[in-house]
């Protein structure tokens, strides 16, 4: 189970991201199937502005809270921004890119952390994933012959 330190920290991250409108927030605790973090949150904004709006708004909430992102990529492109925050990996995306990665997939063995935020802030189901391959074989174009 998640420590009650990272759980505090993943509120003031949610809050932090509402300061600047975030949608479809959602954390997993993550603790028993990593060994380098205990929740993963994920967030989206409108805009790369506003992705970008948000994870600021994140790291300057941290630094208020004694806290500081160990790292922080992708602020410049502003599609998918990764705060690391030691026991909270931060993920915000815009909604093309979250829809195309689907994090929610790969960690739905996980349970979610729950948030308090308004309902219409949270991701209520995980965001669709088009079938994928299952293995290489299934991924190469089949030959004409075939």
């Amino acid at each position: 189970m998640a420590s009650a330190d990272a759980t505090k920290k993943t509120q003031q991250i949610a809050d932090a991201a509402l300061d600047r409108n975030a949608a479809d927030l959602v954390a997993f605790d993550v603790s028993e199937l990593t060994s380098y973090a205990d929740v993963m949150f994920i967030a989206t904004g409108r805009s790369d502005r506003q992705v970008r709006a948000i994870a600021e708004s994140i790291d300057e909430r941290l630094h208020r809270e004694g806290e500081r992102a160990l790292g922080v990529e992708g602020i410049d492109s502003g599609r998918w921004v990764l705060l690391d925050c030691d026991d909270v990996i931060v993920h915000v995306f815009d909604e093309d890119t979250r829809s195309a990665y689907a994090l929610e997939r790969l960690w739905s063995d996980a349970p979610r952390v729950t948030l308090d935020v308004p309902a219409e802030a949270q991701l209520e189901e995980p965001v669709p994933v088009p079938d994928a391959p299952h293995s290489p074989s299934e991924a190469r174009p089949k030959a004409a012959s075939e």
